[in-house]
């Protein structure tokens, strides 16, 4: 009998802000192959260096126990000063994806200025001094001129990560976010589940599920697809006309 598909066991976490950071090619994959970031990393330091086609962007992924990991500037423009964000280490990674995939969205930003905290409301995110907390009680988002997303276990016990915006961040930034931070939906891992932030099952809900090696490949590949696909369809070749729609008679 011929033998079965390699099989991975993936535990489907929720709530997400307790999910732990997850895989950092979710992030850094799509940034260089579907969004055209260039790269520079030296193969011999443990950490990352992407910068965007135009290079008004740059993120740096840099293993640091002591700091933030993942460090994103962008520099000013005629309509903004210069701004940045911060990411922890164990901010899940589906949270920067989102955050990052409204950045490098190819269609211009609405006009409507975005409220961040909207998705939260929306979510059932209770009001609290200057923000919104979870319904755990287990993360805030709070703005005193900079945002700050923070998610503790304990009050006043240090915090599990912690996501840093400058006062200059574009608020529909900010709302793709908080619009990821509050998505009930669980979302994967596979690493041990010792290096979630908790594993009490008040305040986390598991989900263990046999799935093939190349199922777990394809989460990553239909994320690809998905942002490629938001690419402009290129020009015509010269000479080429659209041919004109109508019922009209031709002779």
């Amino acid at each position: 009998m011929a033998p079965g598909p390699e099989t991975v066991e993936v535990d489907f976490v929720a709530p997400r802000h307790l999910a732990g950071g997850g895989d950092p090619a979710w992030i850094t994959v799509p940034l260089h192959h579907a969004c055209g970031w260039s790269h520079g990393q030296d193969p011999l330091l443990p950490r990352v260096f992407l910068t965007s086609p135009d290079h008004k962007a740059h993120l740096r992924l840099k293993p640091d126990p002591d700091g933030q990991w993942w460090t994103l500037h962008h520099t000013a423009t005629p309509n903004r000063p210069a701004w940045y964000a911060h990411f922890g280490a164990r901010t899940p990674v589906e949270m920067i994806g989102a955050f990052l995939d409204a950045l490098t969205d190819p269609s211009p930003a609405t006009a409507v200025e975005a409220d961040p905290y909207e998705p939260l409301r929306q979510a059932g995110w209770a009001g609290a001094q200057n923000g919104r907390v979870s319904p755990d009680a287990t993360t805030y988002v709070q703005r005193g001129g900079l945002w700050f997303a923070t998610t503790t276990l304990n009050s006043g016990s240090r915090p599990v990560w912690q996501a840093l915006f400058g006062e200059h961040t574009p608020a529909h930034l900010l709302a793709a976010f908080t619009a990821s931070l509050a998505d009930p939906n669980p979302v994967a891992r596979t690493l041990d589940t010792q290096r979630l932030p908790t594993l009490n099952p008040r305040l986390v809900t598991r989900e263990r599920r046999d799935v093939t090696a190349e199922q777990a490949a394809f989460a990553l590949e239909d994320r690809l697809r998905a942002l490629g696909a938001r690419r402009p369809a290129p020009p015509a070749p010269p000479g080429i006309q659209p041919r004109p729609s109508g019922t009209g008679r031709t002779r």
